[in-house]
């Protein structure tokens, strides 16, 4: 989400009355009425109950305007733009499974390293068991040249 500079209203703020938001998008507020009717839109509210549009209403409101002055139609309109938020959630989705397979990968490979490093270590430093050895005693292992 970006952030609106210092004393703007955020995208999600809503602070445009439905007279100016009906002024912004070239819509009627009887159309944004219905709208809101519809379920195509869901402005926020007063404590009293007055519609309040934020920016990004107003730009949803914007591209149901243009859908319908394309010809398409009410349902056409909502069948598109739930295509829209689903194809955003699933963008959003997808960008989270790469970033979990890449840490994934990473992990993998930092645990391989590991595995590597830990059998190296154990062949160079490879000496044979000795077993029935009292405490106490020295035992020298003298290994041949090869």
């Amino acid at each position: 989400m970006s952030r609106a500079p210092f004393g703007a209203p955020g995208p999600d703020a809503a602070v445009y009355v439905i007279s100016v938001a009906a002024q912004l998008t070239g819509l009627h507020p009887q159309t944004l009425r219905t709208y809101e009717r519809m379920g195509l839109i869901t402005p926020g509210r007063t404590g009293g109950g007055g519609r309040r549009y934020s920016s990004r209403d107003i730009d949803l409101l914007r591209e149901i305007s243009e859908l319908t002055s394309s010809g398409i139609g009410i349902e056409g309109v909502r069948r598109i733009l739930e295509l829209e938020d689903r194809a955003s959630a699933l963008a959003s989705r997808n960008e989270e499974l790469q970033a979990e397979l890449e840490a994934t990968r990473h992990a993998l490979r930092t645990a391989l390293q590991a595995q590597r490093e830990a059998q190296r270590a154990e062949q160079v430093n490879k000496l044979p068991v000795l077993r029935g050895a009292t405490p106490g005693q020295a035992l020298v292992v003298w290994r041949r040249g090869r």
